[in-house]
């Protein structure tokens, strides 16, 4: 007989966190191998990277997950099994998001083990992100390269990397946004997946215990505040093209 909020935001930090570093990991890799293979169309790198991102963005999280639990925990042992600090560990709660946290207090016995718990899981769940960031990178930077302004900072003699950099690059940043915008609530469902699997105390094993249990107020509270995020970051992702942009005005 407690209220439904407390479970959902005291589970809502794991699963923002989680949330943060799969997008990171999946902007970090995504955009260079996008770029990368668009500059150096038909190679080797770029049949072999859009073949890598096809393998990736067609495994299911959960059998990735497990799979690399069994690689990595299993077999080479480099990182832990599941759930976010290793026994032993006490971390005062603040933000509810463990690394912040642990830098708050300076515990870096802490932030260690919730960065090797974290790496895994984010990995899973940023993957499929980063594929399609990679192939929506690539076409988008082909396009750009054919444009006549790119050609036209080349015939003024500009360095190929300041062309690529300052010219290109960043006109192939707005339609990348928007595929991050959308691709955000595929996110926030497959922490649904990944949290199960990782055994993460966030939103979406939150849910999966709830409907378990057959309690219907918490399932409600996450589904909501779940829509409520999509809201939030797609309203950002908007805002964001004017920053990219200054021909986009929302005056």
């Amino acid at each position: 007989r407690q209220p439904a909020w407390r479970e959902v935001w005291w589970a809502l930090p794991m699963t923002v966190e989680l949330s943060i570093l799969s997008l990171f990991i999946s902007t970090v890799v995504g955009i260079p191998i996008g770029v990368l293979a668009a500059i150096r169309q038909y190679s080797l790198f770029d049949t072999l990277s859009m073949l890598f991102v096809l393998f990736v963005v067609s495994m299911p999280i959960f059998w990735k997950g497990l799979v690399l639990m069994m690689v990595f925990v299993g077999k080479l042992h480099w990182f832990p099994i599941g759930g976010i600090l290793d026994d032993g560990i006490m971390l005062e709660r603040i933000t509810g998001i463990h690394l912040i946290d642990a830098l708050l207090q300076g515990n870096w016995e802490a932030f260690t083990s919730a960065l090797r718990h974290l790496v895994l899981p984010s990995i899973a769940l940023g993957s499929i992100i980063m594929a399609t960031v990679a192939r929506m990178s690539r076409s988008t930077m082909l396009e750009i390269l054919r444009q006549d302004y790119v050609r036209t900072a080349r015939a003024k003699g500009l360095a190929e990397r300041f062309v690529i950099v300052r010219h290109a690059l960043r006109n192939t940043l707005i339609p990348i946004v928007t595929v991050i915008g959308l691709q955000l609530g595929l996110l926030l469902s497959g922490a649904v997946l990944t949290e199960t699997v990782f055994a993460l105390p966030g939103l979406g094993r939150l849910a999966i215990t709830s409907l378990l249990a057959r309690d219907y107020a918490v399932v409600q509270a996450v589904v909501l505040i779940t829509a409520l995020m999509i809201v939030v970051l797609n309203l950002i992702v908007d805002l964001l093209y004017g920053y990219l942009d200054p021909r986009i005005s929302y005056q």
